[in-house]
């Protein structure tokens, strides 16, 4: 049994149990004697010297976390097609040997999910932007200062937790200057109104780009769009010509060498979030222009070296990459994937690109030296840091203002009139952020987490909560790749729901659903994401879904991979029959439904036992058949064939 520490003993003495055997202790006595030893940081863990002129510092997707969290990765990462294989579809001891990393290394419990509730006691949590700001500046003295160094942030910066919900990404903002971000991108930062954007972006210290978002042709021509950009201080139409709603590119200079940095949106926002949200802008992949812009800046500029800011998805990167010559690196996003080497491919020019991706949630921070040798030669070193919280001091400037923003008190009037027909909590007006979010709701009987092809656990609390609030049949939940982790033992907060369902449009709704539609609806979302073609794909995982158990044989065709669906009785999904189906995050409509952290919230406290611990009797994992063989699968939860 590992040993109790002092501290941990006092507290036990004091509550008369600490003589007890650990197996008569109360669940959460027995949370108090496990790993309590923490792992101490190997010498020189983060100190990496420059090698070259210029230094690429890179986070993304760190979805409003700005205090450390737990982040399991998944169990389940599919490839199909020319992802088979290829990561960052490896996954568990398959991706550690891929990489040539140890099982019992803090890398291990970093990139992969094994052994994580262990691992997890032993290294602690990660990220936080404190501590990110701490590793940032002495990789920078590393530099040399920070007139080397380059730090870049791949998007979904402002959305996904309660703070960055109630602030409208304000809190991300002022944050991201302290920690001296220079370049950005985007996706959930579009699901607030454009105004609210473009105020945030004038806010921005950095410079925000993005060459595939552009001004709609009736926008150009109306006046309350020319009032809008006129309040922003021009920003929302960087060239009315070429219709580009941003800048598409920057070229910055580091130490003594041009870099330029292209700026990749992600292409299908609109499809994937609701247009009410930017009814001006208009996305896409536009990668002929892509290449004509790298082309134009080769030529007309010629920088030292060019690399491409990207919320693709990896898939998507590593196509681009192969097909535009004069990219170096890019620098990705959107598809959480913690790489700890970059992914090399030849474009068609024979030149080599580096595709990198630096997880989420704040756990990696990637670091790419760039070593110009001259003639468009450049050398590339890349190495991706785990953030280890406990290994990091906080950083005191940081630090201050994360604790002055959390004690805000609440004030939600920009949704007054919503929230009065949403039957809104009001107990929370007046409460301070940080009184909100250490709410205490229940004790996790097992690790909830989210992330993963398929259903994880907290994904399963939030479908209950759906059937629960609706007396539905089944519910639906997107499968969002956000949403930190919770440890078994310790107490779900309101923090811990609020990365779960943290988004400008978290109305839920109830309505009835014949199975065959119930079925193609499954179908069209697998095939997003399992089509062979990466340009065709969403970059989520599948839609979650309680109440429902059904196979699915991923390397099937459209309407043909998805088989024996039945309710949780055991009823077969019948074609004809009607269904009542509760959701959330719909992005055609509007619902009316309660907010989901309201409905989250309330399931949690009815349905947790006397113990407060809140069990789940079942977990809607569905069947998996045709992937034994594929490294992206491994330890699978639920059934395989």
């Amino acid at each position: 049994m590992p040993t109790m520490d002092k501290r941990t003993f006092l507290k036990l003495a004091a509550m008369g149990v600490a003589g007890t055997a650990t197996g008569a202790l109360p669940f959460m006595m027995q949370q108090a004697f496990a790993g309590t030893a923490q792992a101490s940081m190997p010498k020189g863990y983060y100190s990496i010297p420059k090698k070259g002129q210029a230094r690429i510092l890179h986070t993304t997707d760190l979805h409003g976390q700005l205090l450390p969290v737990y982040f399991r990765e998944p169990n389940v990462n599919l490839g199909v097609g020319p992802a088979l294989g290829r990561p960052p579809h490896i996954v568990g001891k398959k991706l550690l040997e891929k990489m040539e990393l140890s099982v019992d290394s803090p890398e291990a419990y970093a990139y992969t999910y094994l052994d994580f509730f262990e691992a997890a006691k032993k290294y602690g949590k990660t990220g936080g932007y404190s501590h990110i700001k701490t590793l940032l500046d002495m990789l920078r003295k590393d530099a040399g200062g920070i007139d080397n160094t380059l730090t870049l942030d791949g998007g979904d910066l402002w959305q996904g937790s309660g703070t960055s919900l109630w602030t409208r990404g304000v809190d991300m903002v002022e944050a991201s200057n302290i920690l001296g971000v220079d370049v950005m991108v985007g996706h959930w930062e579009f699901t607030y109104p454009e105004q609210e954007v473009l105020s945030n972006i004038a806010l921005f210290k950095g410079d925000f780009i993005g060459q595939n978002v552009r001004v709609k042709d009736d926008a150009l021509m109306s006046d309350e769009y020319a009032e809008m950009v006129e309040k922003n201080d021009g920003r929302g139409l960087y060239d009315e010509d070429a219709g580009y709603t941003f800048q598409p590119y920057v070229m910055k200079k580091i130490g003594g060498k041009r870099v330029a940095v292209v700026g990749q949106a992600f292409p299908r926002t609109s499809n994937a979030n609701p247009q009410e949200f930017f009814p001006d802008w208009s996305f896409g992949l536009r990668e002929d222009d892509m290449a004509q812009l790298v082309k134009k800046i080769r030529t007309e500029e010629k920088p030292d070296a060019l690399i491409m800011l990207s919320h693709n998805g990896m898939d998507v990167d590593i196509k681009m990459g192969e097909n535009i010559p004069g990219i170096d690196a890019v620098f990705g996003g959107h598809t959480h994937d913690g790489m700890p080497q970059p992914i090399e491919v030849k474009n068609k020019d024979g030149k080599r690109c580096l595709v990198t991706n630096a997880g989420s949630n704040g756990k990696f921070v990637g670091v790419m030296d760039i070593d110009v040798k001259g003639e468009g030669k450049v050398d590339l070193h890349y190495k991706m840091l785990p953030v280890i919280t406990n290994w990091l001091e906080a950083d005191k400037e940081m630090e201050a203002y994360i604790s002055q923003m959390r004690s805000k008190k609440y004030d939600d009037k920009i949704n007054e009139a919503r929230n009065e027909k949403l039957k809104f909590n009001k107990s929370r007006v007046g409460k301070t952020y940080d009184e909100i979010l250490t709410e205490k709701l229940a004790i996790a009987d097992r690790t909830l987490y989210r992330r993963g092809n398929f259903m994880g656990t907290w994904d399963q609390v939030l479908c209950n909560a759906l059937r629960d609030e609706y007396k539905a049949d089944i519910a639906m939940s997107a499968g969002v790749r956000w949403g930190t982790t919770t440890l078994k033992g310790d107490w779900v907060t309101m923090e811990d729901v609020m990365t779960q369902s943290s988004m400008t449009y978290a109305e839920t709704y109830v309505s009835e659903m014949k199975g065959k539609d119930l079925l193609t609806t499954l179908e069209e979302v697998a095939d997003n994401l399992f089509d062979p073609d990466p340009y065709l794909q969403s970059g989520g995982d599948m839609v979650r879904v309680g109440g429902l158990d059904y196979t699915i044989d991923p390397s099937k065709k459209l309407y043909s991979r998805i088989t024996d669906a039945r309710l949780d009785n055991g009823d077969k999904i019948e074609a004809d029959k009607t269904y009542k189906v509760a959701g959330w995050a719909t992005v055609n409509r509007t619902p009316e439904g309660r907010l989901m952290w309201d409905v989250v919230r309330d399931h949690i406290l009815k349905a947790k036992g006397k113990d407060d611990v809140l069990k789940l009797p079942k977990i809607n994992h569905p069947k998996i058949v045709g992937m034994n063989d594929n490294p992206g699968m491994a330890d699978y939860d639920g059934e395989t064939g």
